[in-house]
C-alpha cells in the first residue's frame, strides 16, 4: 500500500511539472521559423528558434545577445539580429570592420564578411543597434536605424528544429 502511494505521489508531481512547463511555454516562450540568410551560419533559413519573451522584462539587452523584434515593414515581420550597440554607444563600420566607441569590435561569430562602410551613429536612449551575422545579406540597423526596446519581443536562446540544429545560440 505504501509503495502504491509513493508511485501515485511521483506521478502526480510529474504531471504537475508537465502542466507548469506547458504554462510557462505558453506565456513566456515563442518559436518563430526563421526566413532569410541574415544570421547564417548560426541560424539558418527554415530553422525554428526558441525565444524567451520574459528576458528583457527582467533586465535590458546585452551586447552580443541575439534578439527577436517586431519590424514595422509592409507586412510587419519578426526579425532576429545580434545586438551590437547599447544606448549611448557610438557605432561605425569601416570596410566591414565594426567600431564600437572608437575601438574595433571582436566578432568571432562572423563567417560571411562584408566590405561596406557605414557612418558613425550614436544609439539613442531606449534603443539598440543590431546587425545580422551574415552582413552581406542582412537588413538591419544600417537600413532601418536603431531598434526601440519596446519593439523587442525577447532573447533567442536556442535553435530547436530541424533536429540537427538543436542547441544554444
Amino acid at each position: 500500500m505504501t509503495r502504491l502511494l509513493h508511485w501515485r505521489s511521483l506521478a502526480s508531481l510529474a504531471l504537475q511539472m508537465v502542466i507548469l512547463a506547458l504554462l510557462i511555454a505558453a506565456f513566456f516562450i515563442r518559436m518563430p521559423q526563421v526566413s532569410g540568410l541574415s544570421m547564417e551560419p548560426h541560424i539558418v533559413s527554415g530553422e525554428y528558434v526558441l525565444i524567451n519573451t520574459i528576458a528583457y522584462r527582467l533586465a535590458p539587452p546585452h551586447r552580443g545577445d541575439i534578439i527577436a523584434f517586431r519590424h514595422d515593414g509592409d507586412p510587419p515581420e519578426i526579425f532576429i539580429k545580434r545586438v551590437i550597440g547599447l544606448p549611448g554607444d557610438r557605432v561605425r563600420i569601416e570596410r566591414g570592420t565594426v567600431f564600437l566607441n572608437g575601438v574595433p569590435l571582436s566578432e568571432p561569430y562572423i563567417r560571411f564578411t562584408d566590405t561596406r562602410s557605414f557612418p558613425e551613429v550614436t544609439v539613442p536612449p531606449g534603443a539598440v543597434f543590431v546587425l545580422g551575422d551574415n552582413r552581406a545579406n542582412s537588413e538591419d540597423s544600417r537600413v532601418f536605424g536603431p531598434v526601440r526596446e519596446r519593439l523587442i519581443i525577447g532573447r533567442a536562446i536556442a535553435g530547436v528544429w530541424p533536429i540537427h540544429d538543436i542547441g544554444a545560440l
